[in-house]
């Protein structure tokens, strides 16, 4: 027995001493790896490395950044201060916050820094890409791209826009059940990519087939840079090459059938702004671009317009205040168009209007001594859609325009507050070209950098109450934008900024304009969802919502 219990203590010891070393050994590999990276420091350079942790070796703090979303930057930016340095897969990284910071590195380009975004995102969008083109290149790329987000590109794209935007609303409204509000916007905002900016027409099947083969690339886009079975990098690959695929024959089509007059996509425009620049295009480089645009026009703006709904819900009193705009410039949809049937919203093609119903309509509209239905507002057609899809359900508007959108003062102070409040992305990288000083620490060459957006929004001075939701800041004289030119700065800024940032802005007014005219939406769960902040910011177990065309009349015709 004594001999039992001689073995079981020996056993025990041993096993605390295997754990004793294990511990041990993990300490000194933790401390040799932030040891390791001290010593990168610029030794001619007397100002220290910003405070910070470097995480645990090759990991860094990798995985806390994923698990813990912004509480990350949060808790480390309260304990080291707006410059502090970590590791993030696979790079040191400084982070930075305060406009003053963001001032220096946004206007830095070129000379101080350069745009590099993680390896993983470099190498699963391509070398041709804008996102990892630098110096003369960049510049080319840039100015061959800006012709894709000209005026007159943004106006030829409208009414496709709202065509796609009505016909994924229609599909809101007509759900047995609550929507997913991000998916369904992934699934809108890729809709826009493919039909409005690349002028793709494929089936439903097809489609639906890319934007998961998409989702794919999305999910792996920020991983860690190992390219071994069953990495993410591994599947973020081969989700790119299998869209490659399946655009290379569209896009070989484009090229054979593409024409300089008449421009309608972006493919179009980028094809004429490279001949003009004298450049020619080839598969590769348009596949690349075909997907870089994806990427651009998909995940923030989901993002933006989940962010966009989620507000209006929890801010009825600004909802409403948009609404009263609409109707003031005319974007409310006509009553005439729509029947009330009880509970059931029938919507009426024109070509249904009796002669009766039309004139009664011009009577009560001589008699009101206005014009409720503008001429240039038609009657609802089940083919509301200009790619030719058809809906059940849908909005009798007029057509939307550049001009009209830019007389919703309001709309656009709402658009812009829930940039500033939820902004998509949390920050942007650089790299370090040389050593330079930043809040009295050094920045190492060849170090990361990564601003923050958000948290420069949340602590930027010029803002009044910045914790609240409040769209009239962006108003009038108040504007407090204009305070400060680097304390808004949801799209970035200096020669990198968001080349499509005006694109995004129109397709968020554009659903805005159409959801509050049109619809009623309410949450179908008791509590709003918290919302998670990488890789872009979204609700955590999605937010759902009902969705029902508005009645506008009461049983008359």
């Amino acid at each position: 027995m004594l001999l039992l219990d001689l073995n079981h203590v020996s056993a025990m010891a041993a096993a605390v001493t295997s754990l004793l070393s294990a511990l041990l050994l993990l300490l000194i590999s933790r401390h040799l790896w932030t040891y390791r990276w001290t010593i990168t420091r610029d030794k001619e350079c007397k100002l220290p490395l910003p405070k910070g942790s470097m995480g645990w070796p090759l990991v860094g703090e990798t995985f806390h950044w994923f698990f813990q979303g912004s509480s990350f930057h949060m808790s480390r930016r309260e304990r080291y201060g707006n410059v502090f340095k970590t590791h993030l897969l696979g790079k040191p990284v400084i982070r930075v916050t305060g406009a003053e910071n963001i001032r220096k590195i946004l206007l830095g380009e070129h000379n101080l820094v350069s745009t590099q975004w993680p390896q993983s995102t470099r190498i699963i969008l391509g070398p041709n890409t804008l996102v990892n083109s630098i110096g003369e290149l960049h510049r080319q790329k840039r100015k061959i791209l800006a012709k894709v987000f000209s005026r007159r590109a943004l106006e030829a794209y409208m009414p496709r826009l709202q065509g796609v935007v009505k016909s994924e609303i229609a599909k809101w409204c007509s759900a047995p059940s609550s929507v997913n509000v991000y998916n369904a916007a992934k699934s809108l905002t890729f809709r826009v990519a493919i039909q409005v900016l690349l002028g793709l027409n494929m089936e439903e099947s097809r489609m639906n087939h890319l934007s998961k083969i998409f989702e794919q690339l999305m999910d792996n886009l920020f991983s860690l840079p190992f390219d071994v079975p069953f990495s993410g990098l591994r599947r973020g690959i081969k989700a790119r090459e299998t869209l490659h695929t399946c655009m290379e024959t569209i896009i070989e089509e484009k090229l054979r059938t593409y024409h300089t007059e008449g421009h309608m996509d972006a493919f179009d425009y980028m094809l004429s702004s490279a001949k003009e620049n004298g450049h020619e295009l080839n598969v590769q480089e348009l596949k690349e671009c075909a997907v870089e645009l994806i990427f651009a026009a998909h995940s923030t703006t989901a993002s933006a317009s989940t962010s966009l709904i989620l507000l209006l819900l929890r801010h009825p009193m600004v909802a409403e205040k948009a609404k009263l705009e609409l109707t003031k410039h005319g974007l409310a949809p006509c009553d005439q168009c729509l029947l009330n049937k009880g509970d059931e919203l029938v919507w009426k093609p024109k070509h249904s209007h009796t002669r009766t119903e039309k004139k009664n309509h011009e009577n009560r509209t001589k008699k009101a001594g206005s014009e409720i239905c503008p001429p240039e507002r038609v009657y609802c057609d089940p083919v509301m859609d200009p790619i030719k899809e058809t809906s059940n359900l849908g909005s009798c508007h007029p057509h939307l325009t550049l001009e009209k959108l830019s007389q919703l003062r309001y709309m656009n102070c709402v658009v812009k507050e829930v940039l500033r409040f939820l902004p998509p992305v949390s920050g942007g990288y650089r790299t370090a070209l040389q050593t330079f000083e930043l809040d009295g620490y050094q920045i190492p060459k060849g170090w990361s950098v990564m601003y923050s957006i958000r948290d420069t929004h949340e602590t930027a001075a010029v803002f009044q109450s910045p914790e609240l939701f409040d769209p009239d800041r962006f108003g009038g004289d108040r504007d407090e934008s204009k305070r400060g030119r680097f304390n808004y700065v949801p799209f970035g800024g200096g020669t990198r900024s968001c080349i499509g940032k005006e694109l995004a802005q129109i397709i968020l007014k554009t659903l805005a304009a159409e959801l509050l005219s049109a619809t009623e939406f309410k949450l179908a769960t008791e509590t709003f969802p918290h919302m998670q902040t990488v890789p872009v910011v979204h609700p955590v177990n999605g937010l759902y919502v009902y969705f029902k065309y508005t009645s506008l009349i009461d049983n008359q015709v």
